[in-house]
């Protein structure tokens, strides 16, 4: 796990210090990204270098390092993500402020008894005149989170508000983050629906398998609104849309190709089954889990070894958790390879190329982020009551034709291609027939 680091420097202000620097960073296997000058004076200079480091020790090791250059001295360093997260990153806000005595009438009493009088006649309305339309539940019990582990549901808080962070950032909505003790699935599903009448949409996230899956099932058939799994479908699509664009570029027609999935863990099976779904007519898979090897059997995915399917496979993508998993004697010459583990792929992307792909790339090129925002905004505009395979597929074309040039997926932060996958994914649920006549959907 690497991590960014900020370190407070007093340099002295001659030609070539900043270059002694930057030149014991490198030596000490740091990696320099921004450069920010604090202060200028006749002697000396204040500056505040990050550097990508390794871990704590490293950049403890090179604090020592960087005060034993001569004239330099070390004010300060931190690690950038505490100092991100000082206070936590989220907080309530509202859309209208309260500045006078009649907006006090309009929003508390007496004007909201008749909003709340018509609600109860009629409940459809709620979507529009109250924040359950635009708002999002990110619901963990922190048995899974990124590549940690069962960290429980409080250390799973940081990941849960970064979801809702680019929730509001890029589509308007407000997601609030639902810690629920326990690993029980039982307890998970009824605490789920007891506080879902106060949410548009139910976006699951960071819970282990096996578990994960049924929690997704139920509340589906529990629910009115839409309710996903972000680790299964929301990367799915971000991986589909990107062996859209890969295979593009490789001269690989997707759907006539042999699509290999290496782990059947969330991810996993979310990404063969959507490729399943999406129209490839054979998807083979690896996995020693007997349950995930019967899951995918009954969506219609080939079980196989990790040997045939390497050798059988016009694409393959990997999910496994093991670093090193594929070597370059098992790549075969012009295959596609997404290596998605993280930090460490089963292979090499240069490696793999080396080896023969036409295509390879590693976790870094798919970031759900590019999913799951726009997914729910979509159903909710829609009023959908669920998040269905057309939907998904729709999202990932979408994603597919935004890209430019080599690139695999579009620019994350570009608010317009969230707009984009929002807009496909509501004429999706329109046309699947999933949205309620009847629901008054909120203006976003």
């Amino acid at each position: 796990m690497s991590m960014d680091c900020t370190y407070r420097l007093r340099i002295p202000h001659r030609a070539g210090q900043l270059a002694k620097v930057a030149t014991l960073i490198s030596d000490q296997g740091g990696l320099i990204g921004d450069v920010h000058t604090v202060a200028v004076a006749r002697l000396e200079a204040i500056r505040e270098i990050t550097v990508e480091l390794r871990d704590k020790d490293h950049a403890d090791s090179l604090a020592l390092e960087l005060g034993g250059l001569p004239g330099v001295s070390v004010v300060w360093y931190h690690d950038r993500a505490f100092i991100a997260h000082d206070g936590g990153k989220l907080q309530m806000g509202v859309r209208r402020p309260i500045t006078t005595n009649q907006e006090v009438r309009d929003v508390y009493t007496p004007g909201v008894a008749r909003v709340a009088s018509a609600i109860a006649e009629y409940p459809q309305l709620a979507g529009k005149f109250t924040m359950i339309g635009r708002s999002v539940a990110i619901c963990t019990n922190g048995t899974r989170v990124l590549g940690l582990g069962d960290i429980g549901p409080v250390a799973a808080m940081p990941v849960m508000e970064g979801k809702a962070m680019f929730y509001s950032q890029l589509v308007g909505i407000t997601a609030v983050p639902i810690l629920i003790d326990t690993k029980d699935v039982d307890e998970f599903v009824e605490t789920v629906i007891r506080i879902a009448p106060g949410f548009g949409g139910i976006h699951l996230e960071d819970i282990a398998t096996p578990g994960c899956f049924e929690i997704e099932r139920r509340l589906i058939e529990a629910l009115p609104q839409p309710v996903m799994h972000d680790d299964v479908h929301g990367t799915a699509v971000v991986t589909l849309a990107a062996l859209i664009a890969a295979c593009s570029q490789a001269d690989i027609r997707l759907d006539e190709a042999v699509v290999g999935q290496i782990g059947l863990g969330a991810a996993g099976f979310g990404i063969a089954t959507l490729i399943h779904d999406a129209g490839v007519k054979r998807v083979l898979a690896s996995d020693p889990t007997p349950s995930a090897q019967e899951q995918a059997r009954a969506r219609g995915i080939e079980i196989t070894d990790l040997d045939t399917l390497m050798r059988e496979c016009d694409v393959v993508v990997a999910t496994s958790g093991r670093p090193g998993l594929i070597t370059p004697e098992m790549v075969r010459k012009g295959q596609v390879i997404f290596a998605l583990t993280n930090p460490v792929p089963e292979i090499e992307p240069d490696a793999a190329l080396e080896a023969g792909a036409a295509f390879a790339a590693d976790g870094t090129s798919v970031n759900n982020v590019l999913g799951y925002p726009g997914i729910f905004k979509g159903a909710l505009m829609a009023g959908a009551s669920e998040i269905n395979v057309e939907m998904k597929r729709a999202a990932a074309w979408a994603l597919a034709g935004l890209t430019v040039g080599s690139e695999l997926i579009p620019e994350v932060l570009d608010l317009k291609v969230h707009q984009v996958v929002a807009e496909t994914v509501r004429q999706a649920a329109i046309d699947s027939g999933v949205c309620d006549p009847g629901r008054i959907v909120p203006e976003f």
